[in-house]
């Protein structure tokens, strides 16, 4: 799934019409009619609603979607932000097949009558259609008392249509104070920037302390011939497409890699544990887990399924250069489909060289994470991913030693940076965080946007670095998709878990617990929604 700008958008829809046939009127019923099946199917329990309508194209989608509410049986009341003798166009055409007679708000004090206060206090459900894609900051006027108004009442959810009215599409801030609030957002087509940058929901009612509520990409009619990006960006989850392929009848554990998790350290035991788990968990066939030697009986009474290599150790209990030496080494790379590496390693002289030495020995895919990556960022010499796949997993501390910035200055352009970062050192770069960004030695950058605040806990990248290794063993024709399909599953997992607890509670290896889910979830619904963000049926568990 393309990433596209407001312009962009705009294309995509002209070319719909003038190529493929399809009116704009038929692009707006589409829209409205999606909008309102997602309430319908995700908001039951919302039967008194009220609309608040622009006047330009998102108005429309606007009316179109309480024209289905009404006849599906709701109590639906519309108010229009300005003058509806101005309507023109499919707007006009809408507002006269309204089946319900609409309240126009001429000034910002029509906003306070008793008529619309009495609407607005029985409210259920407010559906924000006031401003979409082509807006540019700021917002004035009516848009802004309309803002105002629902502030007034923060315990009523709220639906935009396309996004939070006074965001901007292009935006890829993290916040816009000024914007609406929302609780979901139906988008048209395709994500745009604003989608899988910002943090579009902020509603007060979501169960669970999960603050990021839906956002669904809905299919209005436009083909993908229409739908052209120049960003370079695309959305990470359509990579999860790879792991919902079943499984071959004659499977066996030969077919889905053999991970090597090579880590730990006296004393540092939990890392590689965690790591080796999680790839069993995410579909490995085989998982060994490489350790120094003290700690193999604890990471061994982990879980059955894992094999254990025991490495010579240094005077700290670190992992030895010794382990080195081909004949040690040779029997420990034997038949490995990936490597993932750090977890627990420690940054001690031997284990750092250790790490160096077996990058440069072996040809075989490696998942670099924690103290690997630092062991790069004091040696960028070995940093080099030609002819090979190299995954570098860093969060925004560790990217910016390996880039010799400071955090600051990674957050101020993490697409830019990673970009950079990936095609001059021809490896893929998951620079975690929010909307952690998987980019590719070619330039490419794919969006992740699951996971959830819980996942702020030590352990969480152990977890993740021991998924993304699974999933290269079992689609190692299609590294790409499976670096962007772990990612997400990984949030994803996440997302499930704080549906049955609090985010304060969440652990690193609750997430191992709810892969399950991930695996089993199917982000385009039987309706056609791609789930962008968020889980179905989140709203109807509304407290």
């Amino acid at each position: 799934m393309k990433i596209l700008t407001a312009d962009e958008m705009r294309v995509a829809d002209r070319v719909t019409t003038d190529r493929f046939g399809i009116s704009a009127l038929e692009l707006m019923e589409h829209a409205g009619r999606a909008t309102a099946r997602f309430i319908l199917h995700e908001l039951p329990q919302c039967q008194r609603i009220v609309v608040l309508c622009g006047k330009g194209n998102n108005g429309g989608d606007g009316l179109v979607a309480a024209r289905y509410l009404a006849e599906a049986g709701c109590a639906v009341s519309v108010l229009i932000l300005g003058d509806t003798t101005a309507a023109h166009g499919e707007v006009k055409v809408n507002l006269e097949r309204l089946p319900v007679v609409p309240i126009a708000i001429a000034e910002e004090a029509d906003l306070y009558c008793d008529a619309c206060k009495g609407l607005l206090e029985r409210a259920q459900l407010f559906v924000d259609a006031v401003l979409g894609t082509g807006f540019h900051p700021p917002m004035r006027g009516l848009a802004v008392a309309g803002r105002n108004l629902l502030e007034r009442y923060p315990r009523t959810p709220v639906v935009a249509v396309d996004l939070p009215s006074g965001w901007d599409a292009d935006a890829r801030a993290f916040y816009a104070p000024e914007a609406y609030r929302a609780d979901a957002v139906v988008t048209f087509t395709a994500p745009k920037l604003a989608h899988v940058s910002g943090m579009l929901t902020r509603g007060a009612n979501l169960p669970g302390n999960h603050q990021q509520g839906p956002i669904v990409v809905a299919p209005i009619g436009s083909p993908a011939e229409a739908v052209e990006s120049t960003t370079g960006l695309i959305w990470a989850g359509s990579a999860k497409t790879i792991a919902d392929r079943p499984r071959s009848a004659d499977s066996n554990k030969g077919r889905f890699g053999h991970v090597l998790v090579v880590g730990g350290a006296r004393g540092k035991s939990g890392a590689p544990s965690m790591s080796s788990v999680a790839a069993l968990r995410a579909g490995a066939g085989l998982v060994t887990a490489a350790i120094a030697q003290s700690i193999l009986p604890t990471v061994a009474a982990v879980t059955p399924e894992l094999m254990t290599l025991a490495l010579l150790e240094g005077d700290k209990g670190e992992i030895s250069s010794r382990n080195l030496e081909a004949a040690l080494l040779d029997p420990v790379l034997e038949k490995k489909s990936v490597i993932a590496v750090g977890p627990g390693m420690g940054q001690e002289e031997e284990a750092v060289a250790f790490f160096l030495g077996l990058l440069e020995r072996t040809r075989v895919p490696m998942v670099i994470d924690a103290d690997a990556l630092n062991a790069l960022a004091a040696h960028p010499d070995h940093l080099n991913g030609r002819g090979r796949l190299l995954v570098l997993t860093p969060h925004p501390g560790e990217m910016a030693r390996l880039a010799g910035m400071t955090i600051p200055e990674v957050e101020a352009d993490r697409e830019g940076l990673a970009r950079q970062f990936a095609t001059s050192h021809a490896v893929t770069l998951v620079l975690k965080g929010w909307r952690t960004l998987i980019a590719h030695p070619d330039g490419r950058i794919a969006i992740n946007t699951t996971g959830n605040p819980g996942m702020a806990k030590g352990g969480s990248g152990d977890i993740l670095t021991g998924i993304v290794a699974a999933m290269i063993g079992q689609y190692p024709e299609q590294p790409a998709e499976a670096v962007e399909a772990a990612i997400y599953l990984h949030g994803l997992a996440a997302d499930f878990a704080v549906r049955w607890q609090d985010q304060h509670t969440l652990l690193a290896m609750d997430t191992v617990s709810h892969l399950y889910e991930a695996f089993r979830f199917r982000a385009e619904d039987p309706a056609g929604y791609v789930w962008l963000q968020g889980i179905p049926g989140m709203l109807k568990e509304r407290e």
